[in-house]
């Protein structure tokens, strides 16, 4: 079996390759793919540490946490795809303009 500390591992490499993308990069939908990257290696050290502990507590905050990705992409792509729709471009500069 694999040791815990390898998927604690991996999640801080993917966790860093997310946080890269968002920073770096200035197209929403890259951002919201390095934004769910994020969210998949929290899910794994969730797990991972869950395992550790021998309870199923990691396992459940998993579940918590789709569902607010779920609804950040729900909401998230409805916002990208108007912006779109007026401006013909995506950049996060365009998505500044919509403050009051």
């Amino acid at each position: 079996m694999v040791a815990e500390s390898w998927y604690v591992a991996l999640s801080a490499v993917l966790f860093s390759i997310g946080v890269v993308g968002v920073v770096v990069r200035r197209n929403p939908l890259v951002m919201f793919m390095s934004i769910e990257l994020m969210l998949n290696a929290a899910n794994l050290a969730f797990v991972a540490f869950g395992r550790r502990a021998g309870n199923a507590d990691g396992q459940i905050a998993v579940f918590f946490v789709m569902a607010v990705a779920a609804a950040e992409v729900a909401v998230g792509l409805a916002i990208i795809v108007t912006v779109f729709r007026l401006r013909r471009r995506l950049s996060v500069d365009d998505l500044s303009l919509m403050r009051w």
